[in-house]
């Protein structure tokens, strides 16, 4: 993205986060994620009922995978009050976000046989080698380059179509961006990114290598995966 290196930005950014410079690395695809049409037809009520049914069976492959992840994250935190809240989040995961998933399953008209068939898509694949890999690293940082990227880029593109999303939305459209913005889940975003704040500074170049390409190669799959579900062609 040719952001500067990290020691270049903290000396020019003294109030400047790990995590902010993480994102600058990412830079267009970045804003490519937050600004993408398809979270615009979230908002706007227009997302096509095929589009919305291929993304959330996607989506919905890659949960246990997520939770796999945030878990072992928070097997690797170092204290019990960094625990705690990971352990609730993992609650919403587990609990009220995939109750909407299974009602909007429903409401879409998606049986047992389609989730079940439907073949996963190259990028669900990557996502989840991505999510099961940085599990097994060991590597808290890594682990954590996944869980931000996920968890804030969600949020930013949460907070910017929010306003414009009326309460007669369908609720497949209108609580998936409940879901992601808000004080609840910026809180989330909060926590997260200050885990891994703390992680970076400290890190040795190898090892903020390996947390940067990470938090790079999720930030791609996130603008992947909302291409493929507007049956974008992914370029190779």
């Amino acid at each position: 993205a040719g952001a500067e290196d990290w020691e270049s930005f903290r000396s020019s950014h003294t109030q400047g986060r790990f995590t902010d410079w993480l994102q600058l690395q990412a830079g267009e695809v970045w804003d490519a994620v937050v600004s993408h049409s398809f979270t615009d037809q979230l908002a706007d009520g227009t997302v096509d009922h095929g589009a919305m049914r291929r993304y959330l069976i996607q989506d919905h492959r890659f949960v246990d995978a997520f939770v796999v992840l945030l878990s072992s994250a928070v097997s690797k935190m170092r204290c019990l009050g960094d625990r705690i809240p990971g352990c609730q989040f993992l609650a919403v995961v587990t609990g009220k976000e995939n109750t909407y998933f299974e009602r909007s399953f429903e409401a879409l008209g998606v049986v047992p046989l389609d989730r079940a068939s439907l073949p996963e898509e190259e990028v669900t694949t990557s996502f989840i080698r991505l999510m099961r890999a940085s599990a097994a690293s060991g590597e808290l940082p890594r682990m954590l380059a996944v869980l931000v990227v996920a968890e804030w880029s969600y949020s930013s593109w949460g907070e910017r179509v929010r306003p414009r999303a009326k309460p007669s939305l369908p609720f497949w459209c209108r609580e998936w961006i409940d879901l992601h913005s808000g004080a609840a889940f910026a809180g989330v975003v909060e926590y997260l990114r200050s885990l891994l704040d703390k992680e970076g500074p400290s890190l040795s170049p190898s090892a903020r290598s390996s947390c940067c390409e990470a938090f790079l190669e999720a930030v791609h799959l996130e603008k992947a995966f909302f291409d493929m579900a507007l049956g974008v062609a992914l370029a190779k």
